[in-house]
C-alpha cells in the first residue's frame, strides 16, 4: 500500500498525565492576580500561554532542559516564567510555576 492519507493513522501519541502540585496551582493564581491587576484580561492572557505550555509539555515531555536533578523547566511565551516539572513513569509532575527573575526557591521532585 502506498502512504497516503491514512499511512500514519496506526500511530497515535500517547501523552502522560499531567498533574500540578499545590505549589504550581497557587503559583499560577497568584500571578492571574497580579497581571490582572496590571490590565484587565491580561491575567487571562498569562493562563492562556500556562495552558499552551502545559500542553506542549504534555506532548514532548522529555524536550526541555534538566535543570536540577529529574526536575526539567519548560517557558511560558510572553510572559517571564518558567514551569518546573518531573516526568514520571505513570504523569508529569508540575511542580511549580515561577517568574524567571525570581530566585528559585527548593521544591522536592
Amino acid at each position: 500500500m502506498g502512504r497516503g492519507a491514512g499511512a500514519h493513522s496506526a500511530t497515535s501519541e500517547v501523552t502522560l498525565p499531567l498533574t500540578l502540585r499545590p505549589r504550581a496551582e497557587a503559583d499560577l493564581d497568584e500571578a492571574f492576580g497580579w497581571y490582572e491587576a496590571q490590565l484587565p484580561g491580561l491575567g487571562e492572557a498569562f493562563l492562556r500561554s500556562a495552558d499552551a505550555c502545559l500542553a506542549r509539555i504534555a506532548r514532548h515531555p522529555e524536550a526541555y532542559a534538566l535543570v536540577h536533578g529529574p526536575v526539567r523547566r519548560a517557558s511560558l511565551r510572553r510572559f517571564p516564567y518558567g514551569v518546573f516539572y518531573v516526568v514520571r513513569e505513570d504523569r508529569i509532575d508540575v511542580l511549580a510555576v515561577y517568574h524567571g527573575r525570581r530566585r528559585p526557591r527548593v521544591f522536592e521532585p
